[in-house]
């Protein structure tokens, strides 16, 4: 009984003022059956499949972090976290290859250090190619005033299109037209040097599609290894449990985590479970 209506609470985005309604019980029994319902554990053989890892928060200080086969479009591994950091990716990635699972690429939102923890195993790291045009687009705005600007942002929005080859020479190429632009300064009496680049927001541009090249391209490099460019599987899957978890208001950390590794077990996993 606790088991399907955890289910339902979960999956048909019932409160539990709609469960005591329905089932005649107070919400208090609701919500004690709910603190009793187990989660299931995954049973997913382990096998070779490419991986994407990234994390979603609710607030500044609580997060989740995800570990996906896009291929199986199951989740392997998740833990819930305050912050972002590499070493949380080294153990769910530790986690995994100890139970047998080979990798045969990660895709990952380009988070500092995070690269290397894969990398340092000898997995094939591809930067979220959708991230990249975020940042690009944070730094110039969805219309930059400068032809400059402009020219920058329309070939970071190309890379899903593009060759690395091709990519590779139209950056030289722009950044060779602009050079002069890109170095002009502007006085600043605030800093101790006296003095700050003019164009700032499109040397951070250009820097950051310069120094992440290398990660950029990599699904390219090993097109059988089905390595997807962005990690939109877990963005997607993210915004679905941030929905889910909002018709809940006011959950306590347990219960919310309960909800949350319920839904990354996924409907198949769950949905069977009947009354009784």
């Amino acid at each position: 009984m606790a088991d399907a209506l955890l289910t339902v609470y979960v999956w048909k985005r019932q409160t539990a003022a709609d469960l005591a309604i329905v089932h005649r019980r107070s919400e208090r029994w609701i919500r004690m059956q709910i603190e009793r319902a187990s989660v299931p554990e995954s049973k997913i053989v382990p096998q070779t499949t490419p991986v994407v890892a990234d994390m979603t928060f609710w607030g500044r200080s609580y997060g989740v972090c995800v570990f996906r086969s896009p291929t199986l479009k199951q989740n392997l591994w998740w833990k819930e976290f305050h912050t972002e950091t590499p070493w949380l990716y080294e153990e769910g990635l530790h986690k995994l290859l100890n139970d047998g699972w080979v990798f045969t690429g990660a895709t990952i939102d380009g988070k500092r250090g995070v690269a290397q923890v894969f990398e340092a195993h000898g997995i094939p790291v591809q930067y979220c190619q959708f991230h990249q045009q975020r940042a690009v687009t944070r730094r110039l705005t969805r219309r930059p005033k400068t032809e400059a600007g402009r020219t920058l942002r329309a070939l970071a929005l190309a890379l899903p299109h593009i060759t690395e080859g091709a990519f590779r020479k139209a950056l030289t190429e722009w950044y060779e037209h602009y050079r002069a632009f890109l170095e002009e300064r502007s006085v600043a009496l605030h800093k101790k040097r006296r003095w700050e680049y003019t164009h700032r927001n499109i040397r951070t541009a250009y820097r950051s599609l310069a120094t992440n090249m290398s990660r950029l391209f990599t699904y390219q490099k090993y097109t059988g290894r089905h390595i997807p460019n962005t990690t939109n599987t877990l963005d997607g899957m993210f915004s679905q449990i941030k929905n889910k978890l909002a018709v809940h208001r006011g959950l306590r950390r347990a219960r919310r985590y309960k909800i949350i590794s319920f839904l990354l077990l996924g409907k198949k996993k769950t949905a069977s479970q009947k009354f009784h």
